[in-house]
């Protein structure tokens, strides 16, 4: 029950798939471990030229975080920083992938899963691609790099409505916020993705990655925030009364009552 992440080739492109099935794929704490080295594998292979992320089965992208865990590894500060350790991890080796990654998005593409997706160079949409964060229900702090990530895609507004609200929100809007590339027929996602992963992979891959690289600095020139306000906030999120109500509300599906502390 706890998941896998599975690296396999078909041709020139890698495929990285979140298989977590029966909870929507959602990424439990071995599986986040797995993240690391399932990306180094691919980008050791000669033969990969493009990465594509995506779902096991119909119904996900990726549906989160396992809240499930969250009590016994995510509870208490040291807890929650080890867990911080192994997720920053995870999105460190896929932002940093020196190889295009597209991600597909089908289902739900929730909180970790939308995170996940934000790494990816380019993203797809089926037109049933349902996205949300919902850090603001749950009492937890939202990383910087995800934030920053976020705020570069859509912009600072519609980053705090979509961090403030922690509403659902469907394709097409994420298409008009610049949150995907474009979206298409559920039916036809994966061969019109796979159609311009190959598009991509017969360019040459110095190219892709001198652009990839000159893409992430200009990214790193346009913010440079003072990072120490901001993990302290989200250490006092994680060891405030208000999360572990949040979590305890999710699993036992009802409404948090939040109290500021």
């Amino acid at each position: 029950m706890a998941g896998r992440v599975v690296a396999q080739r078909e041709g020139r492109i890698g495929w990285l798939v979140f298989d977590h099935p029966e909870r929507r794929n959602a990424i439990s704490d071995e599986m986040w471990r797995g993240i690391p080295p399932a990306v180094a594998a691919l980008e050791a292979d000669p033969e990969v030229r493009v990465v594509v992320l995506r779902g096991a089965g119909e119904v996900a992208f990726v549906s989160g975080a396992d809240i499930s865990e969250f009590e016994r590894t995510r509870t208490g500060g040291a807890a929650a920083a080890e867990y911080e350790a192994r997720t920053d991890a995870a999105f460190r080796a896929l932002s940093e992938c020196a190889k295009p990654v597209i991600a597909l998005v089908h289902g739900f593409c929730v909180g970790g899963g939308l995170a996940i997706a934000l790494t990816a160079d380019l993203r797809y949409a089926a037109d049933d691609a349902r996205f949300a964060i919902p850090a603001a229900r749950l009492g937890l702090g939202y990383g910087l790099g995800g934030v920053r990530t976020l705020v570069q895609l859509v912009g600072p507004s519609a980053a705090k409505e979509i961090l403030y609200t922690a509403r659902r929100f469907g394709a097409e809007e994420a298409l008009r916020m610049g949150l995907v590339n474009a979206v298409h027929p559920k039916a036809e996602l994966e061969a019109r993705a796979q159609e311009t992963a190959e598009t991509i992979a017969e360019n040459a891959p110095l190219t892709l990655r001198a652009v990839k690289l000159a893409v992430r600095e200009i990214g790193r020139e346009a913010l440079a925030p003072d990072p120490a306000p901001v993990e302290d906030a989200i250490r006092a999120c994680f060891e405030s009364a208000d999360y572990k109500e949040g979590v305890r509300a999710f699993l036992e599906k009802r409404s948090p009552r939040f109290g500021g502390r």
